[in-house]
C-alpha cells in the first residue's frame, strides 16, 4: 500500500507549481525556455502601420541549388532550412525577393518574437532620438537619466558604455537559470525596479560584455527621454508608418498597467516587416527619399571602433560578422536580419531553434553566389 506522502506529493508540487505560476521563478519553471509564440504570454502595447504599405517587388523564383550553402549538402537547400527548425526565409536583392519560404505552418503572416534583435530597433530608436536632440550624445552618462543609478556607482557609465557593451555591468546572461538577471527582466513584472538595482563589477570602457541589462537600461533612457510618449509609440511614429510596415506589431512589456517595454527583447512581428528593418539600413537611414534616422548614425552603428573596450564584430547592438562590411540583427533561437550593403542584399531568418548551423556563414555564402 502507497504511503500518505507518496499519494499527495504529486498533487502537492501541482498546487505548489500552479501557485509559482505567478512569481518570477514559477513562470521559469513552467514555460520551461524562451518560444517564438510568448508573445502570447506578455502584456504588450500595440504597433499600428500606415493605410500606405511598402512591399518588395516579386522576383523568379531563386534555384535552391544555386544557393545551397554547402557544396557537401546532399539535401535540398529547403530540407537544410526545415531540418533546422527555420521558419520563414527569405533573401532580398534590389528590393526583390528571390526567395521566400515558410516552413511548419508559417505563413508570411505569422507574428514571430524578434528576440534580441530587438536590441537593434532599440539602438535605431536611440539614433532617432539624437537626431531630434532628445537626448544630446552618446558620451552623456546614463546617471543624466536614471539619476538613482549614481548611488550604484554609474557616474562613469554612458550611453555609447551601454551600445558597445562595454559598460561593465554586473549582470547573470544565463538563459537556463532561474535566478539569473536573464530570467528577472524576461520574466519579471517590474524592470524599472530591476534597473534601478544594477551594479557594476568592472569599470566601464575596459572591454566587450554581451548581456542584456545594457540595452534595457537604454531603454529606460530613451523613455525618459521621451517624457510624454511610449517606447512602441515612437517606435510607430519613426518607423512603422514610415517604412510602410504590412502589418501591424506589438512590443512585449514587463507588466499590464504602465509598463516597461522589454528593449533588450521581444517585438513581435512579420518576416517582411522585419526585412524593412534591414531595407532603411542599407540605404543609410533614408526610406524613399525621406531620412529616417542620420546616415551617420547607421554608419556608426555598423562598421567596429575598438577603443574604450569595443569588439571588432560588433557595434551599437548590432553584430558584424565579417570584415567586408555586413551586419546584423540576432536573437537567441537564430532569428536574423542580415545586410550585405555590396551585394544589396536582405537575408531574413526566423526560427523555433538556432539549428545545427552557422547561420552568418550561410548568409555570406549565399551572398557570395549572387
Amino acid at each position: 500500500m502507497k504511503s500518505k506522502v507518496a499519494v499527495w506529493l504529486p498533487a502537492l508540487l501541482t498546487v505548489v507549481l500552479l501557485s509559482a505560476s505567478s512569481c518570477q521563478v514559477g513562470r521559469f519553471v513552467v514555460r520551461n525556455f524562451a518560444n517564438i509564440t510568448d508573445y502570447k504570454i506578455f502584456p504588450s502595447r500595440s504597433l499600428h502601420n500606415d493605410s500606405v504599405k511598402f512591399t518588395f517587388y516579386a522576383a523568379n523564383s531563386a534555384d535552391p541549388k544555386r544557393i545551397s550553402p554547402t557544396k557537401q549538402l546532399s539535401a535540398s537547400f529547403e530540407d537544410y532550412l526545415e531540418d533546422n527548425k527555420t521558419v520563414a526565409f527569405l533573401i532580398i536583392r534590389n528590393d526583390s525577393i528571390l526567395y521566400e519560404k515558410y516552413f511548419d505552418a508559417y505563413t508570411e503572416e505569422s507574428i514571430v518574437a524578434s528576440f534580441s534583435m530587438a536590441k537593434s530597433v532599440t539602438s535605431i530608436l536611440i539614433g532617432c532620438a539624437l537626431d531630434e536632440g532628445l537626448i544630446k550624445s552618446v558620451d552623456e552618462p546614463v546617471t543624466n537619466y536614471v539619476p538613482e543609478l549614481k548611488k550604484n556607482g554609474f557616474e562613469n557609465v554612458t550611453l555609447k558604455h551601454l551600445l558597445q557593451m562595454t559598460s561593465g555591468l554586473d549582470f547573470n546572461e544565463s538563459y537556463v537559470n532561474p535566478f539569473g538577471d536573464a530570467a528577472t527582466y524576461y520574466y519579471g513584472r517590474n524592470l524599472r525596479k530591476s534597473i534601478t538595482k544594477m551594479k557594476l563589477k568592472r569599470e566601464p570602457g575596459k572591454r566587450f560584455e554581451y548581456v542584456s541589462g545594457n540595452p534595457q537600461l537604454l531603454g529606460l533612457v530613451l523613455e525618459r527621454a521621451l517624457k510624454t510618449k511610449t517606447v512602441t509609440e515612437y517606435l510607430q511614429e519613426k518607423l512603422w508608418q514610415p517604412l510602410g510596415m504590412e502589418y501591424d506589431a506589438s512590443w512585449s512589456l514587463d507588466k499590464k498597467k504602465n509598463g516597461l517595454e522589454k528593449t533588450f527583447c521581444c517585438i513581435n512581428a512579420r518576416a517582411r516587416d522585419f526585412a524593412k528593418i534591414g531595407r532603411l539600413y542599407l540605404n543609410k537611414g533614408n526610406w524613399n527619399g525621406k531620412q529616417i534616422v542620420s546616415q551617420t548614425w547607421v554608419e556608426e552603428s555598423t562598421h567596429p571602433e575598438l577603443t574604450e573596450g569595443g569588439a571588432a564584430f560588433y557595434r551599437y547592438q548590432w553584430w558584424l560578422p565579417s570584415t567586408h562590411g555586413d551586419y546584423m540583427a540576432e536573437g537567441i533561437l537564430g532569428q536574423f536580419v542580415y545586410v550585405n550593403p555590396s551585394k544589396n542584399m536582405i537575408i531574413v531568418r526566423l526560427g523555433k531553434k538556432y539549428g545545427d548551423a552557422d547561420w552568418p556563414n550561410v548568409f555570406m555564402k549565399l551572398a557570395a553566389a549572387y
